[in-house]
């Protein structure tokens, strides 16, 4: 049975705290699981539409359309900011039918807004945290603070935590602080993002 993973109330629920599953696909945001085809969720046309738009925001990395991030902001009932996913870009191949081999998706974002309320945002993320601690006492935690790529002023950065699972899949809380001017002007939101990534989208952001 899959568990739960949700932002509600300022808490994280499992359906089972007493189960410590280290599978990542056990995991959901908003009934999503990695591994699932995203044609569940969403039309194909909505898909290719959200793959075109996006092309470009990972321009700085070294293969910046290996993979797509795809949002969707539509009959969500926990994450007021959307969700997004990220799939392999393979998804216009001819040879590619079946729709479980199609839009897999390889990481899960919700994002819930906290603007201009960043150190709301870090006490709802360290209560999440708490929690985590509790059910996975034995998994690796770490955390780090940088100026956000996102912005050049690098007026713009984030605190993150994450859990790092023995297959190399991460869980991430990240709050974003984004310098206002620019947030406005490119009609971005900030607070909290509760991401579930597998390794192979965590070594594509590495390179």
């Amino acid at each position: 049975m899959k568990k739960l993973l949700i932002l509600l109330l300022s808490l994280f629920f499992l359906s089972s705290p007493s189960v410590f599953a280290e599978d990542i696909s056990d995991f959901e945001i908003e009934g999503m699981s990695i591994g699932d085809s995203l044609l569940d969720y969403m039309t194909e046309d909505e898909i290719l539409k959200e793959i075109e738009r996006t092309k470009d925001v990972y321009h700085y990395l070294n293969e910046p359309n290996k993979y797509s991030e795809v949002y969707k902001r539509d009959n969500l009932k926990i994450y007021d900011g959307g969700l997004s996913f990220f799939v392999k870009n393979n998804s216009r191949s001819p040879y590619i039918k079946d729709k479980n081999e199609k839009f897999i998706i390889l990481g899960i974002v919700g994002m819930s807004n906290y603007i201009e309320d960043f150190v709301i945002c870090i006490k709802k993320r360290d209560e999440i945290i708490e929690d985590l601690s509790m059910m996975f006492p034995y998994i690796e935690k770490g955390e780090y603070s940088k100026v956000h790529r996102a912005d050049p002023s690098g007026n713009s950065f984030l605190e993150a935590v994450y859990f790092d699972f023995d297959s190399g899949a991460r869980i991430e809380l990240q709050c974003d602080n984004f310098e206002e001017t620019m947030r406005v002007k490119k009609n971005w939101s900030e607070g909290l993002n509760v991401s579930i990534v597998t390794k192979e989208i965590l070594d594509w952001f590495r390179k």
